[in-house]
């Protein structure tokens, strides 16, 4: 039976407890006729201080997925997506697709979208070429982890740099607009074809668009490359203004 307001796709959103990210960014994105429902791996850890730390926010993430799934499940979603993105990466191709099958195992089939899947193919869509940069709130496992996937995928990662911020930690989600852009800055280069951001509860969406005009290359966030994948596989291909050439052309 078709939704009423969501009468072209409900998708079922997981994403970290903590995330106050994904939600507003991905309903910013929303066309008329979908609606996003989220449930929350729930995961108690102060912000992340050293790398050991965000190895162990890692694997709670982990721990969180299916408990999740089975709450946004109960919504019966047209398709799954993971608002996650370190989670789909961290074991290289063969743990994405481990990943995706744990997500169809607990969604009764129903087909999703991670970021591991969503990232290669945004890439490809603007033309970016192999060369890129990565700039994430990761520490340095977390870099690594996507320098490596991004590899596998035969995309060469130049440089990867965690996001400079001001201070002591803190959330990812109060990572500012100014700090965003003088890492952009920073990594940017004659030698890299186009920058992309992972870390979901980064509010980059917007920022992330605006770079594009004074960077003259695609900087692509992960929550818009995720978003966006979702409604392509799902045969939606509104084009939204706002987040950047990606939903806007393609």
């Amino acid at each position: 039976m078709t939704d009423v307001l969501g009468w072209r796709c409900k998708f079922g959103v997981v994403t970290p407890s903590p995330n106050s990210v994904v939600q507003p960014e991905y309903d910013a994105m929303r066309p008329v006729g979908v609606t996003n429902h989220l449930a929350r791996m729930h995961i108690e850890v102060p912000p992340v201080a050293g790398d050991k730390a965000f190895q162990e926010l890692v694997r709670l993430i982990d721990e969180a997925l299916e408990p999740a799934l089975e709450r946004v499940m109960t919504v019966d979603p047209d398709h799954v997506i993971l608002g996650v993105s370190v989670e789909a990466v961290w074991h290289g191709l063969a743990g994405a697709e481990k990943v995706r099958e744990r997500i169809r195992a607990k969604s009764r089939g129903v087909d999703c979208t991670t970021a591991a899947e969503a990232m290669p193919a945004a890439l490809q869509a603007v033309g970016a070429g192999s060369r890129i940069a990565v700039i994430s709130p990761y520490t340095e496992s977390g870099n690594d982890a996507v320098v490596r996937y991004f590899a596998e995928c035969g995309i060469d990662a130049v440089r990867a740099m965690t996001i400079l911020r001001d201070g002591p930690p803190k959330r990812f989600y109060n990572i500012t607009p100014d700090e965003i852009r003088r890492t952009l800055q920073a990594i940017d280069g004659t030698d890299v074809s186009a920058i992309v951001q992972f870390g979901a509860n980064v509010p980059n969406a917007r920022v992330a668009a605006d770079a594009e005009a004074w960077l003259g290359k695609p900087v692509i966030a992960v929550n818009t490359a995720t978003y966006w994948h979702a409604l392509r596989v799902r045969g939606i291909h509104d084009k939204i203004a706002g987040f950047g050439q990606l939903l806007e052309r393609h």
